[in-house]
């Protein structure tokens, strides 16, 4: 397990405020999709679980999207990418936001408004499941009659104590702090990153994904999905162990760094900074858990591709939204997009005018074209 000692951290304090959005935070806020959006049992007990896209009355009212917002909407991370007979278009989610991120940008409507098909990670009857936040539970449960603590550095268990004692009412109705033990690391590391996720006011109810999916479902828009809830339940459940010793560790260290980490990270996708996100976060991941960022990003942008080239195939306009690193990087689709030749474009009328060709774009010396 990598640890932090006391030499390492008057460094990690003098890092970018963006270097704080540690892995967990960047894994829940912008890679997970569904999995990492149902509700868990911190709030409820868990014969009670249901998924947070709809409370319990049923009633959330839908942020509107489109034109006359209040305040400037977010910038959308925004790609079109021609197809044959129609544009496939991709948009980087946050998977938990605030009611104030809302309207979305007029980029955003206008896609949304001519897309023929809308595709999510998970499909939103899979997300909507009653039974997604159980299944996820039940794959956080330790089988073997061990405790969380038996496998914990001292120091590792100790933190987690500290935030217990920290957090009771989170705690109270899912059987107080002596429920954690029951946990596997990843779920325990999830639990912990959700719950400061509210505690700084992002909720996944309100994450973009979630009401973009409920808005496709009211207009009768199809939607599907590029993977099951069983396969990104399996990308968390399927980390190795000292992975998910380090990556509880990672979360309770965010934890008690305050929310400034967490504010940082919202504010870089609400200016739509791609650079910034992917340099000051995406890297450091990579980086520093080569193995998880390869397996929840990499694995899957490149499983993606075949279906991403298929939709490229049919005709009229499909818009698809994925956790907004998956977008960006040298393992982002986008670049692997434009690795094939296909002409991309980023759809932003806020950002200042581009000063170098499309991805793809067809040069004298190049006979990809767009494809």
């Amino acid at each position: 397990m990598t640890s932090h000692n006391s030499e390492d951290r008057p460094r990690m304090r003098r890092s970018a405020p963006l270097r704080f959005a540690r892995a967990f935070v960047l894994l829940a806020s912008l890679f997970a999709g569904g999995a990492g959006q149902a509700e868990l049992p911190l709030e409820a007990p868990a014969i009670l679980l249901s998924p947070v896209v709809l409370p319990a009355d049923g009633r959330q009212e839908v942020p509107a999207i489109g034109y006359g917002a209040l305040a400037p909407a977010p910038v959308p991370l925004l790609w079109r990418i021609a197809g044959e007979q129609g544009a496939l278009y991709l948009l980087g989610s946050f998977h938990f936001l605030k009611p104030d991120d809302y309207p979305l940008s007029e980029d955003v409507a206008a896609v949304v408004a001519g897309a023929g098909e809308v595709v999510f990670e998970l499909a939103p009857e899979e997300l909507h499941s009653p039974t997604l936040g159980l299944r996820m539970m039940q794959a956080g449960l330790r089988a073997d009659g061990s405790r969380l603590d038996d496998e914990l550095p001292p120091q590792t268990a100790q933190q987690l104590r500290a935030w217990a004692e920290a957090n009771p009412a989170a705690l109270q109705a899912a059987g107080g702090a002596s429920s954690l033990q029951m946990f596997e690391p990843w779920f325990v590391s999830l639990l912990v990153t959700t719950s400061e996720l509210g505690r700084s006011g992002l909720q996944a109810h309100l994450g973009m994904d979630a009401q973009l999916a409920r808005q496709a479902q009211a207009v009768g828009t199809p939607t599907a999905g590029l993977e099951s809830a069983e396969q990104q339940i399996g990308f968390l459940d399927g980390m190795g162990r000292l992975e998910q010793v380090q990556m509880l560790q990672d979360a309770l260290e965010q934890a008690g760094s305050g929310l400034q980490a967490i504010e940082a990270l919202h504010a870089t996708w609400r200016a739509g900074d791609a650079d910034a996100l992917w340099n000051g976060m995406g890297r450091d991941m990579h980086a520093r858990f080569p193995a998880l960022y390869a397996r929840i990003n990499t694995e899957r942008n490149d499983a993606w591709l075949p279906r991403l080239e298929q939709m490229l195939q049919q005709p009229g306009d499909i818009l698809v939204i994925v956790g907004a690193l998956h977008l960006l990087g040298p393992d982002g689709v986008v670049e692997k997009l434009a690795a094939k030749g296909y002409q991309v474009e980023r759809i932003c009328t806020a950002c200042p005018p581009q000063q170098t060709p499309p991805l793809g774009a067809a040069s004298p010396d190049s006979a990809a074209g767009v494809r």
